[in-house]
């Protein structure tokens, strides 16, 4: 198969998909990857280190496009890589379609065979791909939002540690999945006073005991969301339900309740954000004031730490890239359940349940294409 890796166009997105030593193992097993000319600079991977690994470095990201049988992204296509879409393409990256209808749109014109790794969804549930991610997320969050709380960005000017004879700042925490696990854990060593917000018990007492009881756990209902929101320093939104639209359970009134000056870190933002008042951000612009509070809805976050990120992801993503490559999509799909649960759309229809709900399409079992 052709493997291509282009660079990514996104605003200050600085990750790649695919690091020389992936591109190396690809070539062993037979397999082409043609790379873009600096897909890799901003990870601090060189276009050398790709061709030492027996990449082919091309000029332009229409030649990968247009060679390639499978395309290794780290974000969805922009509108100005629609034009390379085509019929029998696979395209593996973060898709995030729920909250974005126009690619949906786009993919099913276009016959693109498109998986998002964040719907690649194991047997228990959990979503291995995404999971990574999620975690740089979690940890950065609590490192913007302290930023965000400073005076001259806008905030109230809290130190989240406190200080001697003064309360440290208040950070909760809405969702125990993988990013907000770990922006309590962040919190908790800063030593800010946390409490985390879920619907599920069992995601709540892990995290108490992990923590040695020293966060306040709150069940997930409107009276506690309201509660809780109303009188935290920072606010982190890390709610995700696969494939689907964020659930925007904090309200524009329950934002104005907040004190000025305060903030909110809405992680859920790819998938359309969990906070009313939340609308999507880039590096170049991250913030913004509504309702007297410090919005930051970055929604590649993890492009902050790039090179972190980019061994992360690949880490995760890379062995489901060669099965592909090495059986093919077809043959993947029917091997492997977990791929077949990442597929979002497939040859012009909306195949992932999640998607279609949020996008008003009609779903399609994937199955019934495959046979």
């Amino acid at each position: 198969m052709i493997v291509g890796v282009v660079k990514e166009i996104k605003p200050e997105e600085n990750r790649v998909a695919l690091t020389p030593a992936g591109a190396g193992v690809l070539v062993s097993h037979g397999h082409e990857v043609w790379v873009e000319r600096g897909a890799g600079a901003g990870s601090g991977m060189s276009d050398r280190e790709y061709e030492q690994a027996g990449a082919r470095v091309v000029r332009s990201a229409r030649e990968v496009w247009s060679r390639a049988e499978m395309i290794l992204k780290v974000k969805e296509p922009l509108p100005a890589e629609y034009r390379y879409l085509r019929p029998g393409l696979v395209l593996f990256t973060y898709l995030h379609l729920a909250a974005n209808p126009e690619l949906v749109r786009e993919l099913c014109r276009r016959g693109v065979r498109a998986m998002g790794y964040e719907t690649v969804e194991l047997d228990d549930g959990s979503l291995p791909l995404l999971a990574p991610m999620s975690e740089v997320a979690g940890r950065l969050s609590i490192q913007v939002g302290a930023w965000c709380l400073q005076k001259q960005t806008g905030g109230i000017g809290i130190l989240l540690s406190g200080a001697s004879g003064v309360r440290p700042g208040k950070v909760v925490v809405l969702g125990a999945g993988t990013a907000g696990s770990n922006a309590a854990q962040i919190a908790f060593g800063l030593g800010a006073h946390v409490s985390v917000i879920d619907a599920n018990p069992t995601k709540l007492r892990y995290l108490h005991d992990i923590l040695g009881g020293h966060i306040t756990t709150v069940m997930s209902n409107r009276a506690n969301i309201e509660e809780e929101v109303r009188s935290a320093d920072l606010l982190i939104g890390a709610v995700l339900v696969p494939g689907a639209r964020a659930p925007r359970l904090v309200t524009r009134s329950m934002v104005r309740r907040m004190r000025p000056g305060s903030a909110i870190v809405d992680i859920s933002i790819d998938q359309g954000g969990c906070v009313e008042t939340s609308r999507p951000t880039t590096l170049e612009s991250p913030t913004f004031v509504a309702e007297n509070v410090v919005h930051y809805c970055v929604t590649n976050m993890p492009s902050i730490v790039p090179r972190t990120s980019t061994y992360a992801l690949t880490n995760a993503t890379f062995a489901y890239a060669l099965e592909i490559a090495d059986k093919g999509f077809r043959r993947a799909l029917l091997e492997n359940a977990p791929l077949r649960r990442g597929v979002n759309v497939y040859d012009g229809h909306v195949v992932h349940p999640g998607v279609a709900a949020a996008v008003k399409a009609p779903a399609v079992a994937l199955e019934d294409l495959l046979e």
